[in-house]
């Protein structure tokens, strides 16, 4: 968990580029190629798998999706999550 808290403590070099997205991301001891890390998600991907990572005021949101769901709904459903708890103060 150490290991998310820094991604998203990094700010990034000259051009914006965190460490993260060189090095990747584990995760339960599996690698992710992360592919978008910002101040507030980190999304990775290991073969057709992947994770998303969103923070929130209070929570962070670490979400695994198999192979079988499209990525893209993945990370809509967690960003609407999070974006319904930070309207309610968490």
């Amino acid at each position: 968990m150490r290991e998310v808290v820094n991604a998203f403590k990094d700010k990034g070099d000259a051009t914006g580029v965190k460490a993260v997205q060189s090095t990747g991301l584990h995760i339960a001891g599996e690698k992710f190629i992360v592919l978008k890390a910002d101040e507030r998600s980190l999304y990775g991907k290991k073969g057709r798998e992947g994770i998303v990572i969103v923070k929130t005021t209070q929570a962070l949101l670490v979400t695994h999706y198999p192979e079988t769901v499209q990525p893209g709904a993945a990370a809509n459903t967690v960003e609407q999550l999070a974006d319904y708890l930070i309207g309610v103060g968490y």
